[in-house]
């Protein structure tokens, strides 16, 4: 989607909606835009927890149309399942958990051979961890990860703009730089043996009459499920059956990675961030040996994919070659084959012009309902507070049919839309005001905005987010059933 900018902050329904006042606009999206790329993960290694699929993947080409409405012909060992997850991502992953904890049996498949924990970091802030310990999984993590005591913020030259220390400025908020890797694999081993099911492409997906939905996979398996809880990403195929447009670049790409000092790495907890014209980049220490960077630079369009990990790396270098010898450092100690390079897009969800998250025991999650930029660090953290709430309304509904579980969605959806419309818009207008290349509103932004107008406090107001912990409302299905077609 492509908005003019100067516009949509000159509408009033736009800024009542994100609580603004025109000041509040432009000093938040002066500053509040680096946190948000820490969400973006990425490093590359592999680990394949749970179980295999028991059929081989076969070399089956996949058709285009995706989703048939034509009836396919009987086959004998169709699995059923109450709830199929598509997608091991973070959203899937913690719906899984927190259904679990709620007593609730689900099935989560993986077109991957193991989970993608490919990337490097992510970012969460509190209304992150307040999940995480929620779904049991919060105190597993923190000793693994730096606790984030500040911001710093400079210039492409080397001066500091401002220093914020989040006991100051932000009394209760924890941050901390966190490997997806280790979050995925966290979140899996809280899961039953046989709960995720690799090698599991969907190729297929139809409504039954029953109100069932089959699931066809790329080998042949196939699932019908009461309920399908799609999880499966930016370019999720149950959105666009769902009717949903393609996420929108939004003019700006960023190159990511993570540093790895073997002797131990120098840097204070802190974020920091380098604002120059047209490009921002930032880095923050993981833990005691890794640090996470960041490169964001304006590009007209997402360009061609590219998997030279050398030429990855040598773009992103030469973007900030004269900046800060730091920045500069970190990058060279990233390993080639672990920095990626990604077009960032969003979908904002208009109402009434904008599909429903949730059709006849289909419902959305995550990136796949709602992706947004990463200038607010919010991405992950949205996608973990959809997993609680999500579980949550349809633990009460499971028993009462059908017509009781579609009530529940809409009350997922009702919960949950106003936060993340508002947070997806403030997060694409931060990261487009902070990729200006005019060279007199970047001075005014390093001179005059930053260093004298910023407060941290009120810009970090969005993760004063709260979740009740789960507590178990009936037992676990152990097995699930097959039955023919």
């Amino acid at each position: 989607m492509v908005l003019n900018i100067t516009t949509l902050l000159q509408t009033p329904k736009i800024i009542k909606l994100l609580h603004w006042s025109p000041q509040q606009v432009m000093a938040t999206t002066l500053i509040s835009s680096p946190s948000s790329l820490l969400i973006l993960s990425t490093t590359l290694s592999h680990s394949t927890i749970k179980t295999k699929p028991k059929l081989p993947l076969l070399p089956t080409r996949i058709r285009a149309n995706l989703i048939c409405s034509s009836t396919p012909q009987p086959r004998p060992d169709v699995r059923k399942e109450e709830i199929v997850i598509v997608g091991a991502g973070i959203a899937g992953l913690a719906t899984a958990v927190s259904l679990h904890r709620l007593g609730i049996r689900s099935l989560v498949i993986e077109q991957g051979e193991s989970l993608r924990t490919g990337g490097t970091s992510l970012t969460l802030f509190k209304n992150g961890w307040g999940v995480l310990d929620a779904i049991g999984v919060g105190e597993e993590l923190r000793p693994q990860f730096l606790e984030i005591q500040g911001l710093r913020v400079k210039a492409d030259d080397g001066r500091i703009l401002r220093s914020f220390e989040f006991k100051d400025e932000a009394k209760g908020q924890e941050v901390r730089a966190v490997e997806r890797r280790v979050l995925l694999e966290t979140l899996a081993d809280k899961l039953p043996d046989g709960s995720i099911l690799f090698s599991s492409k969907l190729a297929k997906f139809e409504k039954r009459g029953s109100g069932e939905t089959l699931l066809e996979l790329a080998d042949g398996t196939r699932l019908l499920a009461k309920i399908v809880i799609g999880c499966d990403g930016i370019r999720s195929p149950i959105a666009k059956w769902m009717g949903f447009s393609d996420a929108q670049y939004v003019g700006h790409c960023a190159f990511r990675g993570l540093g790895f000092y073997s002797g131990g790495q120098p840097f204070e907890p802190s974020v920091n961030y380098i604002y120059g014209r047209g490009v921002r980049a930032g880095y923050v220490p993981v833990s005691p040996t890794k640090v996470y960077w960041f490169v964001c630079f304006n590009n007209p369009s997402p360009g061609p994919k590219m998997n030279d990990p050398a030429m990855l790396k040598k773009e992103a270098r030469d973007l900030v070659q004269r900046w800060p010898t730091e920045l500069l450092d970190i990058i060279d100690r990233t390993p080639d084959d672990t920095i990626i390079r990604t077009p960032l897009a969003d979908r904002w969800l208009w109402p009434t012009l904008t599909p429903s998250a949730s059709s006849k025991g289909v419902v959305l999650a995550g990136d796949a309902w709602h992706p947004m930029t990463p200038n607010l660090g919010q991405g992950a953290c949205c996608a973990l507070e959809d997993s609680i709430v999500l579980a949550s309304k349809l633990a009460g509904a499971l028993n009462a049919g059908p017509a009781a579980v579609d009530d529940a969605f809409r009350s997922y959806e009702r919960e949950r839309w106003a936060r993340v419309f508002q947070l997806t818009i403030r997060a694409n207008l931060v990261g487009s005001l902070l990729q200006w290349d005019n060279p007199v509103v970047c001075a005014v932004r390093n001179n005059i905005v930053i260093p004298k107008l910023v407060r941290l406090g009120p810009l970090l107001e969005h993760t004063n987010y709260k979740c009740e912990p789960l507590k178990q409302t009936r037992k676990p299905v152990k097995n699930a059933t097959k039955i023919t077609a």
